[in-house]
């Protein structure tokens, strides 16, 4: 077992070969494309730390997922309530922009960012909705592999990162979620995230930094 110190004064436990890192919605139409949400710096903030967790992630053997929220190029899989919805935005899926179509699967921005683009064997996971178990194969692969911890960070908090630890919880997995690892274009709306992470006796599980996890995955 690898021991994290974590938020609150407690610590996180997780057996290596039944732990995966989960690492949400880290794209070129997130990261890189202003017009997405507006200032995109937070964001890319986070950028650097998840590069390193991720490489010590990948020395220490640590199962890998990528996730990307989007949609086939004819736009089947949009219900009409989301597609409203970005409109409403101002970032309406399936428009054209500097990276291509928004949100559509095969353009370029809808591709992972050049500092985490996956690994040969590592999993990337399509999906067409907020929540990473919503209509994909992660559950199955996750228990198939006998995974049973996930330490999860991306983009955006409150959003697609809050509704997939939602789901993981619901599901039984033990989770840790990056406080400096996953971020929004409102600090606010972060900060609140943390907040009901934590509130009612730890309700969503744990919190901690990407230097600390990284750290303990690194052999003595």
């Amino acid at each position: 077992m690898i021991t994290v110190p974590a938020f609150a004064d407690r610590t996180y436990s997780f057996p290596p070969d039944k732990t995966a890192l989960l690492l949400i919605d880290m794209q070129r139409d997130f990261i890189q494309n202003e017009a997405a949400n507006g200032e995109s710096g937070p964001v890319q903030a986070i950028v650097p730390a998840l590069r390193d967790l991720l490489q010590a992630a990948r020395a220490s053997g640590l199962t890998v997922a990528h996730t990307r929220e989007g949609h086939v190029p004819d736009l089947s899989d949009l219900n009409e309530a989301k597609r409203q919805r970005s409109r409403d935005a101002g970032a309406e899926i399936g428009a054209p922009g500097a990276l291509g179509r928004y949100l559509v699967r095969g353009e370029y921005g809808h591709d992972f960012i050049d500092e985490l683009q996956p690994e040969p064997g590592e999993w990337i996971i399509d999906k067409p909705g907020f929540g990473s178990f919503y209509a994909t194969d992660l559950d199955l692969r996750l228990r198939a592999r006998g995974i049973t911890h996930l330490i999860i960070g991306g983009v955006t908090t409150q959003c697609c990162v809050q509704s997939t630890l939602r789901e993981a919880v619901d599901r039984g997995y033990r989770c840790l979620t990056l406080a400096d690892g996953c971020a929004t274009f409102d600090r606010a709306l972060h900060d609140a995230t943390m907040a009901i992470i934590q509130s009612e006796g730890h309700l969503f599980g744990w919190i901690a930094t990407c230097a600390d996890v990284a750290h303990a995955l690194k052999p003595d």
